[in-house]
């Protein structure tokens, strides 16, 4: 039932264009993506009963391309994992032709591939985030769900570029998604980072092979690379995201919108309390993980933000001799939709955090691994700023799965 998808639905949705871009297509939101008179609470008790006052850019722009933004689905509190997230399903049902959700450590990929869909993330920094309620600020971006290539490009033209609102975008730097990309420009390789084999069971890590020794059949130039700090990624992601997190929460304190405890007796214990109240126990874990890091172990941020630094020079080295890197969306023996902790959301995004540590754009893509059971999809991840080539790559890779070698 739509009611077990949704958290609102728009009794009369509505385009600003008729014969827009986006025309005809129907959309799906999160409710941490304000849209004017729409409940907006991030699912999370932080914000109930928050009604947003205007549009989110990204939603301006949809509406504008004709886009009909048919409700809000539900969501795991404030975008961190996929817990109760049923957007992937409102795809899969076809209530919507495309779905945005917040892309964090790789959600919108991994749900895709729970599914057989497209999970699109963008480059960091070329889609507006004003009017985003977010969690981790450096790493989170808007995510696209669809069943074609042709419907993310369509909906990256659309909501990419730059915007007034939000000071925090490259100006000027937005990738071309109308071009073609001829051969020649290709360098004519993709990457598969050793150690990534290394963390698949042996059923993954024999169809992840299977899968590269057709693509290699195909024509495609396989490159094996080592990055011994691959495991990093998860530990940078994780001290880093925990104090944005901690810093984003400060603002909900039940005074001015949100949840307000009913048990202080003064405005300190009300603070305090309202606080306590107004978390789930995973986030709550995530905040005081950040609070930490921010205020008893600071040198562990700055090391970690410097690990990033290099991390993200070594992962620049690779993308200088391959155009992009490929490995498995996801793992298929590791639930994704668990809450049952810290470690184990990041154990189940361990595949897709090196995109949101590094800022680059991946897509994942249905059907190329082997075993089509449980099919964990296939990821590729481009420089930054390489959004239109990569999904000339994607499309490169897709009709190679049409033809079934």
């Amino acid at each position: 039932m739509q009611s077990d998808i949704f958290t609102y639905i728009d009794p009369s949705p509505f385009s600003l264009m008729e014969n827009g871009p986006l025309t005809g297509k129907s959309v799906v939101i999160q409710p941490n993506m304000s849209v004017r008179d729409w409940p907006t609470e991030a699912g999370s008790a932080a914000l109930e009963r928050y009604i947003a006052l205007e549009d989110a850019t990204v939603v301006e722009r949809l509406r504008q391309a004709g886009a009909n933004i048919k409700g809000s689905s539900r969501m795991s509190e404030m975008g961190f994992g996929l817990g109760g997230d049923t957007g992937a399903q409102a795809l899969a049902d076809g209530i919507a032709d495309i779905v945005l959700i917040t892309d964090t450590l790789g959600e919108a990929r991994v749900a895709a591939s729970t599914i057989g869909a497209i999970g699109f993330k963008p480059s960091h920094g070329i889609v507006s985030r004003f009017g985003l309620i977010g969690l981790v600020p450096s790493m989170e971006c808007y995510g696209v769900l669809a069943n074609s290539l042709a419907d993310i490009s369509d909906v990256m033209r659309v909501i990419a570029g730059n915007d007034d609102h939000d000071l925090s975008m490259l100006e000027g730097k937005v990738p071309d998604f109308d071009k073609n990309y001829p051969i020649e420009e290709s360098k004519g390789s993709l990457a598969v980072i050793q150690e990534c084999f290394d963390l698949l069971s042996p059923e993954d890590s024999q169809d992840f092979d299977k899968t590269l020794k057709r693509l290699n059949q195909a024509g495609l130039n396989i490159e094996k690379f080592r990055l011994a700090d691959f495991d990093l990624f998860s530990k940078v992601h994780k001290v880093i995201g925990s104090v944005e997190a901690s810093s984003a929460g400060g603002k909900y304190d039940g005074v001015r919108y949100g949840h307000r405890t009913s048990s202080a007796s003064n405005w300190n214990e009300m603070f305090l309390k309202s606080r306590g109240e107004s978390f789930g126990l995973l986030v709550k874990t995530y905040m005081f993980q950040g609070a930490y890091f921010q205020f008893e172990n600071y040198k562990a941020f700055e090391n970690a933000c410097r690990i990033r630094a290099r991390l993200l020079k070594e992962i620049e080295g690779i993308f200088n001799k391959v155009d992009a890197l490929i490995l498995p969306t996801r793992r298929s023996n590791i639930p994704v939709d668990t809450t049952l902790g810290i470690s184990k959301v990041y154990d189940a995004f361990l595949m897709t955090l090196l995109a949101n540590v590094t800022g680059s754009p991946a897509i994942s893509l249905p059907g190329l691994i082997s075993r089509m059971k449980n099919d964990p999809g296939l990821q590729i991840i481009g420089p930054h700023l390489g959004d239109a080539r990569l999904l000339f790559i994607a499309s490169q890779l897709k009709n190679i799965a049409k033809r079934d070698i």
